[in-house]
């Protein structure tokens, strides 16, 4: 995604349904000169790429970094569950499984992974089918977190959690030790892989591909605005201050 599309934060924060919506456009400028003074940089394919632009497997991963930070909720959500399920913002938890059904299931893994990358890493001749099990595992995946998800937003649509919060701590656990594991391997297997099956051109275009999406799904820039949300979910949570997560100094050694 260009660059221009991440410089403004459109403040809000309202879910309908399981979408969310951003208000506003940015338009791109007219000028070949990009933010900056910069002039795009010329390749030897001929395709340009502006200085600092995100490129789309870069955003990918940006976009998993929003859904790591939905999981650190969910681990904290689980602990407390076990040790005082009354201190459990229901609201905050259901606002945390909708922006993972809308930023993560709705349009990551649906209009990204599943509609893209997938089935090109899974059918390119240069993989030869090597990666046909992870990716059949990885959409697999997909359908049981969306299931998960569910559960997450009916039990959280309660007014207290103390009723079911031992069933609902194991599915937050199960959910996060799934999806750690998911992205990993997107990250360091998948993404790269997918990467050498594109060209630079088409590399380019699935840069634009990508933003275009986005715009369609959230009316902007749904990275800024998830990144926003989940924000706001932490504070609401006392979990914004990320020194209070620092780990302590480990033991002295025994002689």
């Amino acid at each position: 995604m260009g660059e221009d599309g991440r410089r403004r934060f459109l403040q809000s924060s309202v879910f309908v349904g399981a979408s969310l919506l951003l208000a506003g456009c940015n338009s791109k400028p007219d000028s070949p000169m990009q933010a900056g003074g910069e002039q795009p940089k010329e390749k030897k394919d001929g395709s340009k790429e502006a200085a600092g632009e995100v490129t789309a497997t870069e955003d990918l991963m940006r976009e998993h970094g929003v859904l790591r930070r939905a999981l650190l909720v969910y681990t904290e959500a689980a602990l407390k569950l076990r040790s005082n399920p009354s201190a459990i913002d229901p609201g905050a938890l259901q606002k945390t499984a909708k922006l993972f059904r809308a930023f993560g299931e709705d349009y990551h893994e649906k209009k990204l992974e599943e509609a893209y990358i997938f089935p090109a890493v899974k059918n390119s001749k240069e993989n030869a089918g090597a990666y046909a099990n992870i990716v059949d595992t990885l959409t697999a995946q997909h359908q049981r977190g969306r299931e998960i998800t569910d559960y997450i937003v009916e039990v959280a649509s309660r007014p207290k959690l103390t009723t079911d919060s031992e069933p609902l701590a194991r599915t937050l656990d199960s959910f996060v030790l799934m999806y750690r594991n998911h992205a990993a391997r997107e990250d360091t297997i998948i993404f790269p892989a997918w990467k050498k099956t594109l060209s630079a051109r088409q590399l380019d275009e699935m840069n634009d591909k990508f933003e275009d999406i986005e715009h369609e799904q959230f009316g902007e820039d749904g990275y800024e605005l998830a990144v926003k949300q989940i924000g706001d979910i932490e504070t609401s949570l006392s979990l914004a201050d990320l020194a209070q997560f620092t780990a302590p100094p480990p033991p002295p050694v025994k002689a």
